[in-house]
């Protein structure tokens, strides 16, 4: 039982995705795509320099909520944490424009 769940979870993990939304044109996605990505990038950098502190620094969540941030070193690699927030940023802005992401459909 456990190797089929293990199984699942790997072929699920592994699973190509996409945005979607309904009513969306290709130029309309790309627009909203590059849009988002450039401004998730602009955040991401001005947010950079937190993670290369040594004091807990205050940081503000999806929500706008404010969120005490300590880094874990003061050797922490903040190329690391920039690209993880830029796409955190990235699907945050692709969820409020309706995008949703599905499986991508197998060729």
């Amino acid at each position: 039982m456990r190797s089929a769940i293990l199984a699942l979870a790997l072929v699920c993990g592994c699973t190509p995705m996409r945005w979607e939304k309904q009513d969306a044109s290709p130029e309309q996605f790309r627009a909203d795509e590059d849009g988002c990505r450039q401004a998730a990038w602009r955040e991401a950098n001005i947010r950079a320099w937190q993670y290369q502190t040594l004091s807990p620094v205050v940081a503000l969540d999806a929500s706008g909520r404010g969120a005490v941030v300590w880094p874990s070193s003061p050797f922490v690699d903040p190329f690391g944490y920039q690209l993880i927030e830029e796409n955190r940023l990235t699907q945050f802005c692709m969820e409020a424009k309706g995008y949703q992401r599905v499986p991508a459909p197998k060729p």
